[in-house]
C-alpha cells in the first residue's frame, strides 16, 4: 500500500529477542497525520514493533533488529542517529498511566526543562498550559497545577501522559494499548483527544479492541505470529479484508 509522504517507511524488518524471532520482513509504510491501528491476538509482536519505531527495544540486551527503518526519509538505526532526539520527535504513551510523582505542572513542564524549549518562566508556564489543553485536561486541572498527579483519576493520568509528551513538540505518538485501564468513559475522551490530535500529529496505537481499532483509525495492520498479515485502510480492512486469515481473526473465528 504506497502512501504519498509516509512519516515511517519500514522495509524487511526482522526482529530477535536472543535466538527467538519476533518479527518476520515487516514492510509498511505509516501514513502522516492520520491513526494507524496495530491490532491481533496477544505475543503477536505488535508492541515489539512499536518500540521499533522509537528504538525502545535498544534497551534489552541481547536483541537483534536487521532492515530498515527511515523517519521522514532518515534511518532511524543509523550510528548517527540521537536517541534523545529520536525519542523527542517519536513520543510513547505506555498501556498503564505512569505520571512522575510531582504536581500536574512539574509531570508537564519535565521534558521542556530537560531539553531546553523554552527560555523562561512565562514561557514554561504557556507551555504547560497549551499542553494541557490540547490534551484536553486544562479545564478540570487549572486550579490544581500544585497537586500531585498520582492524586488524579487514571483517565486523567493518562490524559496528562499524553500532555507531557505533547510539551516536548513530537512528530509522532506512539499509543501502546492507551485505555485498556481505564474506564468506558475516559476510554472515549482518550478516542476523542486522538481524533483531535492527528490534525497535528502522526499516530500508531496497539489495541486489542478490534472496536476501538475501527472506531478511531485510518488504517489498520493485522500482526498473526511475527508478521504482518494485511495493512489497509481500516474501513476496508474491517468490510473487505483481502486475507482469510484477517477475515477469520476479525469476525472472532480465530484469536
Amino acid at each position: 500500500m504506497g502512501i504519498s509522504d509516509p512519516i515511517f517507511k519500514i522495509s524487511h524488518l526482522d526482529f530477535f529477542y536472543g535466538s527467538v524471532q519476533a518479527l518476520t520482513d515487516i514492510s509498511m509504510e505509516v501514513p502522516s497525520q492520520q491513526i494507524t491501528a496495530l491490532i491481533g491476538p496477544s505475543g503477536c509482536g505488535k508492541s515489539t514493533f512499536l518500540r521499533c519505531l522509537n528504538r525502545m527495544n535498544d534497551t534489552i540486551p541481547g536483541t537483534l533488529i536487521k532492515g530498515e527503518i527511515l523517519l521522514n526519509g532518515k534511518d532511524i538505526y543509523s550510528e548517527s542517529t540521537d536517541l534523545a532526539n529520536l525519542r523527542q520527535k517519536v513520543g510513547m504513551v505506555f498501556q498503564k498511566p505512569n505520571p512522575f510523582p510531582q504536581s500536574i505542572y512539574d509531570n508537564v513542564a519535565f521534558g521542556p526543562r530537560v531539553v531546553g524549549i523554552t527560555h523562561n518562566k512565562n514561557e514554561l508556564d504557556q507551555l504547560v498550559e497549551q499542553s494541557l489543553r490540547q490534551a484536553a485536561l486544562w479545564d478540570d486541572v487549572k486550579d490544581h497545577l500544585k497537586e500531585n498527579a498520582l492524586g488524579f483519576s487514571l483517565g486523567e493520568q493518562q490524559r496528562l501522559c499524553i500532555a507531557r509528551l505533547l510539551a516536548v513538540k513530537p512528530e509522532v505518538i506512539l499509543m501502546d494499548e492507551p485505555a485498556s485501564a481505564l474506564d468506558p468513559i475516559a476510554t472515549l475522551r482518550i478516542e476523542e483527544l486522538m481524533a483531535e490530535l492527528k490534525k497535528n500529529y502522526s499516530i500508531v496505537i496497539v489495541t486489542h479492541n478490534m472496536q476501538q481499532a475501527a472506531r478511531v483509525s485510518d488504517v489498520t495492520g493485522l500482526f498473526w505470529l511475527g508478521e504482518l498479515v494485511e495493512f489497509a485502510p481500516t474501513v476496508k480492512m474491517f468490510t473487505r479484508p483481502q486475507k482469510q486469515l484477517s477475515e477469520d481473526y476479525i469476525t472472532g473465528k480465530m484469536g
